[in-house]
């Protein structure tokens, strides 16, 4: 084992392997292994500038025996087998899992020949790798980005580090004894917080990168991560009221004749969203003018209303596209290594954009700022982002980054960032919001707004949600949404999905935007046009908006609008407090209380910002249900009614609203 000192890293080779541990933020260090004779220049989600922490930091180095690195409160120790301990405010939490012959100590001494860092060679290419460390008892794991399961802590869970449609893999960890841990490869792979030992996968890498940091709590840890892999911008004025969507608006004049029923019914319409096939086909990113004869005009009847336009962009490009010759030619789409030439075939034969290829980017909002911005278009709807393939054969993918096994998870933020570069040029910089339908570590810099996906119309569903929107403010995401009601309704007259409508439009007051959205069956409304392509060729679904369910309902959402109305400059604040210091909108209970040992058990209400405390209606039914106050008073608002915490109490929970408590001290 051969230890230096180099560009304030501690260095070490042993073997074929080369380990770098190099100050990387507050409190943070950044390790890096590999068996090639260099380490590459990708920092990947460690993009953002940071201080000079390095010449804070101390290396110590004994001779051949060990070495040790320290950047703040956070050391790791290396012995004479370059087995790596990590430690906070000289306090344990995270060792390498070693299993063999030359482990120092006598208890740990192994025959089974497991190492904390396993290359396997993949033939012809670079290395699978696996990174181990020791489980600890009682430890409780978040964040990662957003799972579809019903588990907030994640320890004891098996996570697919791959992109699929309502599923975002950030593979961003927070951990209750005080740490936080990036995984900072791109790549396919897995992770598993077991009992006996963690273990981190990646399918085909060419180095081990992550990146560990230590916290007083958990505000500080994300602090620390948002400060090395970005923060969001302030959210851009008017767009913390109703957000109005539906699967979806096939014409001008259905869009106009939504907004001007808003307008006569005096209810501010923040927001209207127009969904896919829009356009002529996949890829050619434009309206279709038959049924969209002069968007501009669309435009300027919406804004005067006070209305904001978003527009959704498909990253398919059928193969009947305008622009898909010129694109294959240019080599801006996605490769298949094997099989048919295709990626995607919802109603065309599609491959997908390359964004990670800087000229495919360019070509990308070329046409959408000459067919969309330029006629007044406010934001866009980045749709399909992961991006969504036929099947998920990550081998059989290529990007001109790297094959899809490598690389294909940073895919939705470099597309986001495509449109976020591209606004900016045009000195939209403060108005920009992107809803997206994935992302990645850092996504949240380029103003990102991350949607839980195409979710099932269920209370089981609306609880996997609250988890979802939990993790992925951990794992860095402030802004996040839901489809109000989830994506999949078979029957929108039953009376148990009104019923899930109203307790999820409940929950969505408070929460970081109020979308209304949703695929309403049954689809029996007959097609526009008997063309297999355009704008009028496509199914829609049932009407969406506040008043499509009967005049209880209307009465419900009204009320819980008003509601949000009301709320707005708090909300505002919360969005400015994300962007100084990362901090979530939607929060656990223990991010708020984190030395309440009750509210690391919790998982079934959460905090909205540090003033209100939500409890969710999870359940078809339900009319009361428990919730957990921390220490200090409590106030209810549907009644005023105040009460002292310390204590689990029952609380009413009519159809007309949630328990929702303001913290009064």
């Amino acid at each position: 084992m051969r230890f230096w000192e180099e560009k304030q890293s501690l260095m070490w080779k042993h073997q074929y392997e080369t380990v770098m541990i190099t100050p990387w933020g507050e409190n943070s260090l950044r390790i890096r292994a590999t068996k090639y004779p260099k380490f590459t220049e990708n920092d990947w989600a460690l993009d953002e500038p940071v201080m000079d922490t390095g010449k804070n930091a101390s290396i110590t180095i004994d001779g051949k025996n060990s070495a040790s690195i320290t950047n703040g409160r956070l050391s790791i120790k290396v012995d004479f087998s370059g087995i790596m301990t990590f430690y906070r405010d000289g306090k344990k939490i995270l060792k390498e899992y070693h299993r063999d012959y030359d482990q120092p100590s006598c208890r740990e001494s192994r025959c089974l020949k497991i190492r904390g860092r396993e290359y396997k060679a993949i033939v012809g290419g670079d290395y699978a790798l696996k990174v181990r460390f020791e489980s600890n008892d009682g430890e409780k794991i978040y964040g990662m980005g957003q799972y579809q399961q019903s588990y907030l802590d994640l320890k004891g869970c098996t996570l697919e580090l791959a992109q699929r449609n309502s599923q975002v893999t950030i593979p961003f960890a927070v951990s209750s004894m005080g740490y936080g841990f990036l995984w900072n490869h791109p790549g396919v792979g897995n992770v598993v917080f077991g009992k006996n030992f963690t273990e981190w996968e990646a399918r085909a890498t060419k180095q081990m990168d992550y990146w560990v940091t230590v916290g007083e709590n958990p505000s500080e840890i994300i602090e620390n991560y948002t400060a090395v892999t970005g923060k969001a911008p302030m959210l851009p004025e008017g767009l913390l009221g109703l957000w109005q969507c539906k699967l979806r608006y096939r014409t001008q004049e259905e869009v106009l004749g939504v907004a001007r029923k808003y307008k006569e019914l005096g209810i501010p319409l923040d927001v209207i969203v127009i969904d896919f096939f829009h356009w002529t086909r996949q890829g050619d990113w434009k309206f279709d003018k038959e049924y969209w004869p002069d968007p501009k005009a669309m435009c300027d009847e919406l804004h005067e209303m006070g209305t904001k336009v978003v527009v959704s962009v498909w990253p398919s490009v059928d193969k009947k596209s305008e622009n898909f010759a010129e694109m294959a030619e240019r080599g801006l789409l996605i490769q298949t290594e094997r099989g048919t030439n295709q990626t995607y075939d919802f109603q065309g034969d599609c491959l997908e954009i390359d964004v990670t290829n800087p000229e495919a980017q360019a070509f990308l909002w070329e046409k959408c700022k000459k067919n969309y911005y330029d006629y007044g278009i406010d934001m866009f709807w980045l749709d399909n982002a992961e991006p969504d393939y036929n099947v998920y054969d990550f081998d059989n993918y290529r990007y001109m980054l790297g094959t899809a096994l490598e690389v294909s998870n940073i895919y939705p933020k470099l597309y986001t960032k495509t449109f976020y570069d591209g606004l900016k040029a045009e000195g939209a910089e403060g108005k920009i919001l992107h809803l997206v339908r994935s992302g990645w570590a850092g996504s949240q810099k380029y103003a990102t707004l991350l949607w839980s996906g195409d979710v099932p119309s269920t209370f089981e569903s609306l609880q996997d949600q609250i988890n979802a929107g939990l993790n992925a403010g951990l794992a860095g995401i402030p802004w996040w949404t839901t489809d109000i009601g989830g994506f999949m309704t078979d029957d929108v007259a039953d009376a148990d999905f009104k019923e899930l409508l109203l307790r999820w439009f409940e929950f969505a007051v408070f929460s970081p935007i109020l979308r209304m959205h949703g695929d309403r069956g049954p689809h029996n409304i007959p097609p526009l046009s008997e063309k297999e392509w355009g704008g009028g060729s496509l199914y829609t679904g049932q009407s969406n908006e506040l008043w499509s369910y009967g005049e209880d309902a209307f009465a419900i959402m009204k009320q819980q609008l008003e509601l949000r109305l009301s709320i707005k400059p708090y909300v505002k604040s919360l969005m400015q407090e994300a962007s100084k210091t990362g901090a979530p909108l939607l929060r656990t209970m223990f991010f708020e209380f984190p030395e309440d040992k009750q509210c690391w058990e919790i998982e079934d209400q959460y905090m909205f910002g540090s003033r209100y405390l939500v409890a969710p209606v999870l359940h078809l039914g339900e009319r009361e249900r428990s919730v957990y106050l921390p220490a200090g008073s409590w106030k209810r608002l549907a009644d005023g009614k105040v009460f002292e915490g310390a204590q689990v109490i029952t609380s009413e929970a009519p159809l007309e609203w949630i328990p929702v408590f303001e913290r009064l001290s």
